[in-house]
Order: C-alpha cells, then sequence, then structure tokens
C-alpha cells in the first residue's frame, strides 16, 4: 500500500511508528529472526571449538569469520527468505536452522558441519536466547537512554528551580511551601532507584535441551561437561545462567525486567498527573508552536497533550507489562505453548512506554515556570504559616500551641497583620518573636533549596 502507516493495526506501527524506530529492528519478526541466527552460530562455533567434540574440527579463520557474518550482516532479505522457508517447515526455528544450513552450503570449510547446526537444541534452547538478547538490546541501547534522558531533564530542572517557591497542595489543599526544585528533585531521586533496579535486573538464559537435563547431550557425548559448556555459552552472550529449567527457561527474569519498566512507569504517571494540575493552576505555562491548534473551536487553548499522551501510553504500557509478568511464568508441566504468542507482543509494551517517555521529553521541555503566579498562591496563604508559629509555641512551653493556632486560622482567611497581632501576644522571647515576624510564606521552605541541588 502507498501509505501504511494509515492502516496499521497497531498505533505503535502508524501513528507512533517514527517514535518507535529504535525499537523495530529489537522486537520485530526481524529481530528475534536475527538473534534466533547469532544463537545458532553462537552455538555451533562453541561446539567446534571445545576439545571433547573431535567430529567437529575447529573452523578456519576464514570459515569462522564467513559464519559470524552471516548474523552480523543478516538482512530483512535474509529475514524474507526464512520466511519463504518457513511456509513448508510451519515450524520457525525449524526454517532458521534451514537457512542458516543453505549458507553453509556456500561455504567449502562449513559444508561439512551443517548438522551440527541446531546440534542437541530444542527450539525453545534458541528462542529463550533469543529473546533475552532482544530485552538486553532493548535495555541498553533504548530503554535506559530514554529514562535517561527524562531524568536529566528533571535534575535540570531541580537545579534551575531550587529556591523557587511554591504553595504545596496535600490533599490538594494548602500546605507548608516547597520549592519547584525541591518537587522536582523528589521524582529524580525515585527514578534514579528504579533506573538502578531496571539496570540491575538479570536477564537469564538455558541451553539445556527438551527438558532441562542435557538428555540428548550426554548420550551423544558423555565426555563432554555440558553444564560447563552451557554456563560459559550463555554467559559469553552477556546473560545470566540458569541451570534449572524445564523445556522453557520459566521467565521469572522477563517478569522482573517488565515489573522493574513498569514500576519507573508508574512513578512517571505519577509525575504527568502532578505536572498536568500545576499547568491547570497555573504554576507553568506552555511554550508555543506555530500553526499548532488546541481546540477545534476555542482558538486560545494551549493544552497539555503531551502529558496526556504520556499519560495515556503509560496506562497501555503496564497494562502489558503486568500481564507478561503474570502470565510468563506459568506453563504447564514441562512446556505448553501459552507463553510463545506472548512472547511475540513484548514490543508492544515497551512500545507504548518509549512513547510515553518521548511525549514527557517533549513536553518537559515546553514548560515554563510561572513565579509570580507561585508568589500570588503563597501571598494568599499566610494561614501555612501556622505550622512554624506553633511549632515555636512548643520549643518555648507555651500551652495548648496547636489548640491555639487552630482556632485563629482554620478554615480562615488569615492576613499578614492578623498573624502578626497574634505573634506579638505571645509571651515569646524577643529573638524567637522576631524570627516568626519576619516569616512569610515564600521564604517558609526549610531546606527544600538544599535538596533540590543535591539531588
Amino acid at each position: 500500500m502507498d501509505h501504511p502507516a494509515l492502516v496499521a493495526l497497531s498505533p505503535l506501527d502508524g501513528r507512533y511508528a517514527g517514535q518507535c524506530a529504535a525499537l523495530h529492528p529489537v522486537f520485530s519478526e526481524f529481530g528475534l529472526m536475527h538473534r534466533r541466527v547469532r544463537v545458532e552460530i553462537a552455538w555451533l562455533l562453541a561446539l567446534a571449538e571445545h576439545p571433547d567434540i573431535p567430529e567437529l574440527p575447529a573452523f578456519d579463520t576464514a570459515t569462522r569469520a564467513a559464519l559470524l557474518a552471516i548474523g552480523e550482516q543478516f538482512s530483512v532479505d535474509d529475514a524474507a527468505t526464512i520466511k519463504r522457508i518457513e511456509r513448508t517447515t510451519n515450524h520457525d526455528v525449524k526454517a532458521v536452522e534451514y537457512f542458516i544450513k543453505q549458507r553453509m552450503g556456500a561455504l567449502p570449510g562449513a559444508v561439512a558441519a551443517t548438522e551440527f547446526v541446531h546440534f542437541a537444541c530444542t527450539s525453545e534452547d534458541i528462542n529463550n536466547l533469543a529473546y533475552a538478547l532482544m530485552l538486553k538490546d532493548a535495555r541498553e541501547s533504548v530503554l535506559l537512554p530514554a529514562l535517561d534522558g527524562v531524568i536529566a531533564q528533571l535534575r535540570a530542572m531541580a537545579h534551575a528551580h531550587a529556591d523557587l517557591a511554591m504553595l504545596a497542595r496535600t490533599h490538594g489543599q494548602p500546605a507548608s511551601p516547597t520549592t519547584l526544585g525541591k518537587e522536582s528533585a523528589n521524582v529524580v531521586a525515585r527514578l534514579q532507584r528504579q533506573r538502578q533496579q531496571f539496570a540491575a535486573v538479570e536477564i537469564p538464559g538455558k541451553i539445556n535441551g527438551a527438558v532441562g537435563n542435557f538428555n540428548a547431550h550426554v548420550v551423544a557425548y558423555p565426555e563432554v561437561d555440558w553444564q560447563q559448556l552451557a554456563q560459559g555459552f550463555v554467559a559469553g552472550l552477556g546473560l545470566h545462567w540458569n541451570p534449572w529449567t524445564t523445556q522453557i527457561e520459566p521467565h521469572d527474569g522477563i517478569a522482573e525486567y517488565c515489573d522493574a519498566v513498569r514500576r519507573a512507569n508508574i512513578v512517571l504517571l505519577d509525575l504527568t498527573r502532578d505536572l498536568w494540575g500545576y499547568i491547570a493552576m497555573g504554576y507553568f505555562k506552555l511554550a508555543l508552536k506555530a500553526g499548532e491548534v488546541g481546540s477545534s473551536t476555542m482558538p486560545h487553548k494551549v493544552n497539555p497533550i503531551d502529558f496526556e499522551n504520556a499519560e495515556g501510553n503509560l496506562g497501555v504500557a503496564n497494562a502489558l507489562l503486568g500481564h507478561f509478568s503474570e502470565k510468563l511464568p506459568v506453563s504447564r508441566f514441562q512446556r505448553d505453548l501459552t507463553d510463545s504468542t506472548v512472547l511475540r507482543a513484548l514490543g508492544t509494551g515497551f512500545g507504548h512506554t518509549l512513547v510515553a517517555l518521548t511525549a514527557l521529553a517533549r513536553g518537559l521541555g515546553k514548560l515554563d515556570a510561572d513565579p509570580a503566579r507561585m508568589a500570588t498562591d503563597l501571598e494568599g496563604a499566610w494561614e501555612v504559616l501556622a505550622e512554624a508559629v506553633q511549632t515555636v509555641m512548643r520549643r518555648h512551653g507555651l500551652p495548648e500551641p496547636y489548640e491555639q493556632l487552630k482556632a485563629l486560622t482554620r478554615g480562615r482567611v488569615i492576613t499578614p497583620a492578623m498573624l502578626a497581632a497574634f505573634i506579638e501576644s505571645l509571651p515569646l522571647p524577643e529573638s524567637a518573636k522576631a524570627r516568626l515576624l519576619a516569616l512569610t510564606p515564600a521564604a517558609y521552605t526549610g531546606l527544600a533549596g538544599t535538596l533540590a541541588r543535591d539531588v
């Protein structure tokens, strides 16, 4: 079709295709085939380099390089070839095996080794490692950099506005003042924690045969230490070896990976809603974009669309990620096929996460804090200083300080003069009284500036 994006079933392949471009070579069927081929070739080479498998001698330098090139230079045309083979085999991994054997047929130094392709492997030996590599590549090359970009934007906001006082709103009501920088720093700290946990999730893999016992391996080559070979092979792919599996690697690591992304997304979801609220309150203005329309009927509108887009995509992402983490570790007996179709959808959860991160980064770039609007709210909320006054009264032993301030301020509009008169009436040391009289809502921010700069 001339416009395939317009008829795409998923917005990730349509409206948001450009924003997901970095994930296309990772989580597409091409990406899965590419990594299957890499795993098959790597296993063949590992077997050839083992001294106790004499029937498969090590390949010469040129042949080894040519074999590696089958995986390293894997193309969309190669993937199409595999799909054509699959139409006959009706088995996707077997089609990969036959593709590699065809390519080896053109290599004089490899022709005799073709039956060692997929040696002693079940399909899941290849699949689990291919998916593990997909997750590893997505984390390192796409997801962590995108998350780091948002963290960097928020950290810059924390530092730039460390001392910009704003009214806090616990339960949505005026509360002790904070600073815009400190509120930004809170999110940075939360995201940094989730980022570290996500980066630390081990991505496991296995290559131990039909039910995880090396049955065929041991029968063919009882003299080989298959556990040692498997461990070295999986670790050589940059993955964590799991020696205890059924036919499938149990996917606990994928669940942990999805849950780590999901937790980070929840922090981001919280952020999008707060920013939406602050924009509605006027604490931020949004940068105008020439030609952009905010409403089909109200010309004045400048809407927080990036944060709304991020919120929606985070919700979709987390619904999918939650299903992945709950479903994938559950498999009947030694294997059922329900994980296969679910695994093919992994990219959708991370795709919606990436769209959300992109939208959030775009939205953060449009924010322009409005100090005057924040100052107006602070100046209209002198009652928030009741906390300060009653706490100083407590220090100096005055009776019922909380109750006195409650009677003065609760549910009432308090003016500076009213508060000053109350303070003047207190039997406090003159230094304490002077400190309270000099206090304003905008100055009552404690260590917020320091905390914001320290993040």
